[in-house]
């Protein structure tokens, strides 16, 4: 090998252009480049959802919270309890509520403490509920996004 620089020779006397493009604000396809740099979601907004939260010392069925889709959502459970928490779905206005599955074992159920995400809703409409059983103390409880 040489290291001989490469020049465009005949029959070809042009380079085709490869390049990534994007769409205007019009739909016209704009090539990327120093003056048209890909555009991307540098930081995320807020989803402007207001978060489930509360504290109960009882058990009971706390929902609604509809998230925004496609953003990850958190499941946050603090205080001094003793029982068990269950996050379910519903896509029908809390009607029917399921317990959250993966690989048909349930999961989103919690016996302590936690800081936890818990995925990303991709249904419009779907919303998320709390299903607590106490059997002792206070539960601080916050679903957000």
């Amino acid at each position: 090998m040489t290291d001989t620089p490469r020049r465009v020779m005949a029959p070809a006397s042009f380079v085709p252009e490869h390049a990534l493009a994007f769409a205007d604000p019009a739909g016209n396809a704009v090539a990327v480049g120093a003056n048209n740099p890909l555009p991307i979601r540098a930081a995320i907004q807020p989803s402007g959802i207001a978060p489930l939260s509360g504290s109960t010392a009882s058990s009971g069925s706390f929902g609604p919270y509809a998230p925004a889709l496609g953003r990850q959502m958190v499941v946050s459970l603090s205080g001094s309890w003793s029982g068990t928490v269950q996050l379910l779905r519903s896509i029908d206005g809390g009607a029917t509520r399921l317990p959250l599955t993966a690989g048909g074992q349930s999961w989103a159920t919690f016996t302590g403490n936690c800081n936890e995400p818990i995925g990303e809703e991709g249904e419009a409409g779907a919303t998320y509920w709390l299903s607590v059983s106490l059997t002792s103390g206070t539960l601080t409880y916050r679903v957000a996004q």
